[in-house]
């Protein structure tokens, strides 16, 4: 977590050993080619899941024909974003989240307790806080613009992971995933967020920052 200019990074730093979702790619970063070993420039190989740390999910990750995250248009993370701090330590839930009067076309950021809890294991954690069937057919019908989340799933492990992707990403809503909120106040922020431009990507790991408004 860093601060620059009142800019603040919530995005997780990518390394070897970090958590990931358990049938995904682990991490492996390897030198190909290294200035100590007598090279002219260090290079590094890169093994990793797309949906690995601080990741935006393409619409084709649960949605067959859906779009890939390289035709993401740019405005779903770039622009005003809500910080909505959630209490309830197992699930978002409608009627906690019924009060902010939730509108159209919001980029809409929960906040939990993984974001001091989950976040900081060294280990996958499997009852993390995830958004609510209900609440995330609520966000659907409410036609926000994206939804953001402070670990690696909307849905829950072994849970409604499928419902809530499919309630979200069929409904046109973009969901980043992983995002680190534990120095991040509820309010409004300008958001930049952008995923790499994979190709047909079916999710693409990206940089996160907040700028308070």
């Amino acid at each position: 977590m860093s601060k620059s200019n009142s800019w603040i990074d919530i995005s997780l730093s990518i390394h070897p050993g970090m958590p990931y979702w358990p049938d995904n790619p682990p991490i492996n970063i390897e030198p190909s080619q290294c200035l100590a070993h007598g090279d002219v420039c260090n290079v590094s190989k890169l093994t990793i899941g797309t949906h690995t740390g601080t990741h935006v999910d393409g619409i084709n990750h649960f949605i067959k024909g859906g779009m890939g995250i390289d035709q993401m248009p740019l405005d779903a993370t770039i622009g005003k974003a809500r910080v909505i701090e959630i209490k309830d330590p197992q699930q978002i839930k409608v009627a906690e989240i019924e009060p902010h009067n939730i509108q159209a076309g919001e980029r809409i950021l929960f906040k939990t307790i993984n974001s001091d809890r989950a976040l900081k294991s060294d280990r996958f954690v499997e009852d993390f806080v995830h958004i609510s069937t209900g609440a995330a057919q609520y966000l659907a019908e409410k036609k926000v613009r994206t939804v953001g989340v402070d670990y690696l799933s909307v849905g829950g492990y072994q849970g409604n992971v499928i419902e809530v992707h499919h309630a979200l990403l069929g409904s046109g809503i973009w969901a980043i995933e992983g995002l680190d909120l534990s120095q991040v106040e509820p309010g409004e922020y300008e958001l930049i967020c952008l995923p790499i431009k994979l190709k047909d990507g079916d999710g693409g790991l990206a940089r996160a920052i907040l700028r308070p408004i």
